[in-house]
């Protein structure tokens, strides 16, 4: 698999790009935003720039990734002759099972469909095609260039010769690839959605405030980050709309998001990506934020 495809530049679908360019892969960036393609090349350009500064790249390497990089925004054209397409569009099953007809009908037959999805189920996304046996989950971690997991999910029809080519080429990233099986949250989601959760209730029932919830997780349990501080990170949106989704699949009360993130993200307060969350965040702490990612 020489040449990929990765729908959506946002946060997880530019990082993709960029680790896959990063490595030689030719890449079609696909967003039908012009405004997000634009702004997708200039997080790649910025995230490469600090890795040129910390003498992880060379300025030659830097400009062969973007090199490697096409901006577009026609779904068909950009997959048409592509050996994968990973999709890291919006954690929305209606828009994925869209994205995901759509790629069936526009792909080469032999194509295998990746979802960057971090909860939403791979059987039930690859319903939606005619080739069940090459979906298969790619589940990067933010942020996709430094993180070295990705949980690969295979789906009930996901074919053995599927997840060995997305292990061998995951493996030729750079990246630590743990299968795991289809169900709500799959490993990663199931684990830490519920501690972030309960990091919420543990704030609305005024046991402690944001930095002490932080502050003890940090250095009680040595997490580099305390869950509330990777909540706003994550996008308390996200976490809202994977906690539904296991709330939805296990039909257990333990998955119910707390009322606190419920009335956040009503509220627009979805962390880093807005400027505000559990904590407020300035231009200038965001790049802070995510050079200290890199670092």
């Amino acid at each position: 698999m020489n040449k990929i495809a990765v729908i959506g530049a946002g946060t997880m679908g530019n990082g993709i790009a960029h680790t896959f360019a990063q490595n030689g892969f030719k890449v079609n960036l696909i967003d039908i935003s012009e405004a997000s393609l634009k702004k997708g090349i200039e997080t790649i350009t910025k995230n490469l720039d600090r890795q040129v500064v910390k003498e992880l790249l060379t300025d030659s390497q830097k400009n062969e990734t973007l090199l490697n990089i096409i901006p577009l925004n026609n779904l068909e054209s950009g997959v048409k002759d592509v050996d994968l397409v990973v999709e890291a569009a919006s954690e929305n099953l209606t828009i994925k099972l869209e994205i995901f007809k759509n790629l069936d009908t526009f792909c080469k037959p032999e194509t295998i469909l990746a979802s960057n999805t971090s909860s939403i189920s791979i059987t039930q996304i690859a319903a939606a095609t005619n080739r069940a046996a090459q979906v298969i989950g790619m589940h990067f971690m933010n942020p996709v260039p430094v993180m070295k997991l990705v949980e690969i999910i295979s789906g009930y029809s996901t074919s053995k010769a599927t997840l060995e080519k997305i292990t061998s080429l995951s493996q030729k990233l750079g990246k630590m690839p743990v299968p795991v099986n289809d169900y709500p949250g799959f490993v990663a989601n199931r684990i830490l959605m519920p501690m972030i959760n309960e990091a919420v209730e543990t704030l609305y029932n005024d046991v402690a405030g944001v930095a002490e919830i932080d502050t003890v997780m940090k250095l009680g349990m040595a997490h580099p980050m305390g869950p509330l501080q990777l909540a706003d990170f994550i996008g308390l949106d996200v976490c809202l709309a994977i906690l539904e989704v296991m709330y939805d699949g296990f039909k257990n009360p333990k998955y119910a998001p707390c009322p606190l993130l419920v009335n956040m993200v009503r509220a627009g307060k979805l962390g880093v990506k807005s400027g505000e969350g559990f904590y407020d965040y300035s231009e200038s702490r965001k790049a802070e934020i995510v050079s200290a990612q890199f670092s």
